[in-house]
């Protein structure tokens, strides 16, 4: 014969066996004298019988296991999920560090934890990780967009988000290439502005880690965040990495790591499966990912591997602005410095064959003698940083005047870029410093 015994209004620290007993022995002579204390839960003590399997109601032990109370009704300490697993389990294991990506956060686990002080989500970076798309706020102003690329980029998102439509085999990637500083992603960023596109960008040097599988891991995670992009805020999302060659390119003797191979491998399996996308979680029928586009720009594709830009998996873009292309973008570039379409013109005839990012150079040059100008009337460089860094916080700094930019001004700085150009070529010191390293 076994009964419980609830104490929700008795303070148990000072509830000892001796006073279980006795309280047992004044109840009743009929219970016996060898019993044992089971603590079920902070506010239940439970007295069974060793002599009896059967309770107070007439029910079984295991019974009374079975009718075990919830800690809460509302409570997701309990809860399973659709496969009937411990619903926390499978959180904490599928989470890198619980207690900050999982057990803290408002919604997911008892509210009762998260508290008001520090706000209802306790991980201070979260709202940083939600903000990895770019905006281009700072895109301000009128650029011009070459038909083509615009083209080229629209018809690739495009296909990618209606790929359930197509009876065809659509490449998740589209690979840019093309020289150096021809535009490609400032183009693609003016397109991604035009459409209404929130994209997820990444660069060459987040390829690589000092722990293995890292980028790996990086490129998965970026991958979904495009996706929740799409289903969380209802716009389009792509995932674009820039100079991938610099980081994934082979060029004469360099060193392949394992984060190499691995960023590879990733990219290929996201092509081949763009809908099922793993961050090291157990797969699971019910996680779909939305198809995400991918854009890489870069200037050889040749030094990747091969199996990655084959024409299942990429679809190739090389970008050569031709010469219309090119002075519509260096006039809409200096238009506002009121500049004609004929001035335009003439630089670039008398610069041919440059690169456009040349063209942004010369009016940056340009600036140089006016800064010049400007250091020497704020007291020389020698003060310089007292009155750049130094000064007060409600004092402001003495007013620059920007050059008035002319024809004669910018063809004198492309010729001193030119010469520049010419020396770097020339020169080549290295051989000069190292003479015996041909031999």
């Amino acid at each position: 014969m076994a009964f419980h015994c609830n104490f929700n209004n008795t303070d148990l620290s000072s509830f000892t066996l001796s006073k279980c007993l006795k309280f047992n022995c004044r109840t009743s002579s009929l219970f016996p004298r060898t019993l044992s204390i089971q603590r079920v839960s902070p506010f239940v003590v439970r007295s069974i019988a060793t002599s009896s399997d059967s309770n107070g109601d007439g029910g079984t032990s295991a019974e009374s296991e079975g009718k075990k109370k919830k800690l809460s009704e509302q409570s997701s300490w309990e809860a399973k999920d659709s496969e009937g697993n411990d619903y926390l389990y499978r959180l904490g294991k599928e989470s890198e560090n619980m207690n900050i990506a999982i057990g803290a956060r408002a919604g997911v686990i008892d509210d009762l934890f998260t508290g008001d002080f520090l706000g209802k989500d306790s991980d201070i970076v979260f709202d940083y990780r939600q903000k990895v798309t770019r905006s281009f706020e700072y895109l301000q102003g009128d650029y011009y967009i070459a038909p083509l690329f615009m083209d080229k980029i629209a018809v690739h998102i495009v296909k990618n988000y209606i790929a359930h439509l197509l009876d065809i085999k659509v490449p998740l990637i589209l690979g840019i290439w093309g020289g150096k500083g021809q535009g490609k992603t400032f183009q693609t960023e003016l397109i991604f502005q035009a459409m209404g596109i929130l994209p997820v960008i990444m660069s060459a040097g987040e390829l690589e880690s000092e722990r293995a599988g890292e980028p790996g891991r990086l490129i998965r995670d970026r991958y979904r965040t495009a996706s929740q992009v799409v289903q969380n805020q209802g716009k389009m999302s792509c995932l674009m990495v820039n100079d991938i060659d610099a980081g994934l390119g082979r060029f004469g003797n360099t060193q392949m790591t394992v984060n190499n191979q691995i960023v590879v491998g990733t990219l290929m399996n996201l092509s081949d499966n763009p809908t099922r996308v793993s961050i090291g979680q157990d797969w699971r029928e019910s996680d779909i990912t939305n198809r995400i586009p991918i854009i890489v720009t870069g200037n050889d594709f040749s030094t990747l591997y091969a199996p990655l830009v084959r024409d299942g998996r990429m679809d190739k873009f090389y970008w050569q602005p031709n010469i219309d292309d090119i002075i519509n973008i260096v006039n809409r570039m200096y238009e506002k410095d009121g500049l004609s379409k004929n001035d335009v013109i003439s630089i670039v005839k008398t610069f041919p064959n440059q690169a456009l990012d040349f063209y942004g150079a010369l009016r940056s040059r340009t600036y140089d003698n006016s800064i010049l100008k400007w250091v020497n009337e704020i007291g020389g460089p020698e003060s310089v940083g007292s009155i750049l860094l130094k000064r007060k916080k409600k004092e402001n700094l003495p007013v620059f005047v920007p050059p008035k930019q002319t024809v004669e001004g910018l063809l004198e700085s492309g010729y001193s870029l030119i010469k520049e150009q010419q020396l770097i070529m020339e020169s080549k010191l290295s051989k000069e410093y190292m003479k015996n390293m041909e031999d």
